[in-house]
C-alpha cells in the first residue's frame, strides 16, 4: 500500500508543486491493512481526501499506471452511516511522502466502533472487530467494552447509535474466551452470506440494493435452514 501511495504523492507534486499539501485519512479496510496484520491486501481504498481538485486527476494516474481498478481511492464512503466528520479529529498520524501528501488512519477502538456502525455482515465489518480486538489483545494493549462506548459516544454521539445487532454482537465478542477460534467463525459466516446474496443476485438480478441487503439475507439463510 505504500508503493502507492508514494506514486500518487509523486504525481501529486508533479501537478501541484510542493506549496500545495494534501491530507488523506484512510478508513475501513485501507486502515486495517495498515494498523493490523490479519487483512489481505484490497485495491478498494477509501478515505477523506482533504486536496484540491487535481488529486482526482493523480489517483486515475497512478491507477492506470500500476494496473489498478477504477476507483481504486475513493470517497465513496462519506455516503455511508458509517461516516462522520469526527473520524478526521479522532484520526492518527501514519506517513507523509514526497513531503507533501500526509497520511492519517483510523485504529483501535475508533475503527471498532466504525465497523460495528456498518455492521454488513456479508463483509469484513465483524470479523475485523474480532481480528481488532485480538491483534490488540496479543499486543497487551487491550480494547475494553467501555472503551468501545465511549468511542461510540465521540464519533456517532451513543452507543445507542450502534444498531442492535451490532451491540448484541460486541457484548457476545467480550463472552468468548477465544478469539482465534471466533474471529475463524466469524470469516467463515460471512462467506457464507457473500455466497447467499451472490446466488440470489443470479436468481433475482437487480432486486438487491442498499436498503434491502439485510432483510433479503435473512430471508435466504431463514430458507437455506428450512
Amino acid at each position: 500500500m505504500d508503493s502507492y501511495l508514494k506514486e500518487l504523492a509523486k504525481e501529486f507534486r508533479k501537478i501541484n508543486g510542493n506549496k500545495m499539501p494534501a491530507e488523506i485519512i484512510l478508513i475501513d479496510g485501507a486502515s486495517v491493512l495498515i494498523n493490523y496484520g490479519f487483512r489481505e491486501m484490497t485495491y478498494d481504498m477509501d478515505a477523506i481526501i482533504q486536496a484540491s481538485s487535481s488529486m482526482k486527476d493523480a489517483i486515475n494516474s497512478v491507477g492506470d499506471r500500476m494496473g489498478l481498478p477504477n476507483g481504486w481511492l475513493n470517497t465513496d464512503f462519506m455516503k455511508t452511516t458509517s461516516y462522520t466528520p469526527k473520524l478526521i479529529q479522532y484520526s492518527k498520524y501514519y506517513k507523509t511522502f514526497s513531503n507533501v501528501l500526509r497520511i492519517r488512519t483510523v485504529s483501535a477502538e475508533y475503527l471498532v466502533v466504525m465497523k460495528l456502525m456498518a455492521g454488513r455482515q456479508y463483509k469484513n465489518d465483524l470479523s475485523d472487530v474480532v481480528g481488532i480486538l485480538l491483534e490488540q489483545e496479543k499486543s497487551q494493549q487491550q480494547i475494553c467494552l467501555e472503551d468501545i462506548k465511549k468511542a461510540a459516544e465521540k464519533l456517532y454521539g451513543g452507543y445507542d447509535k450502534l444498531s442492535e445487532e451490532s451491540r448484541t454482537f460486541i457484548e457476545t465478542v467480550y463472552q468468548n474466551p477465544d478469539l482465534t477460534q471466533l474471529y475463524a467463525k466469524v470469516r467463515e459466516d460471512e462467506k457464507t452470506n457473500k455466497d447467499i446474496l451472490i446466488e440470489f443476485e443470479d436468481n433475482y438480478p437487480d432486486v438487491l440494493n442498499g436498503d434491502n441487503l439485510t432483510d433479503i439475507l435473512k430471508a435466504a439463510r431463514a430458507k437455506k435452514k428450512g
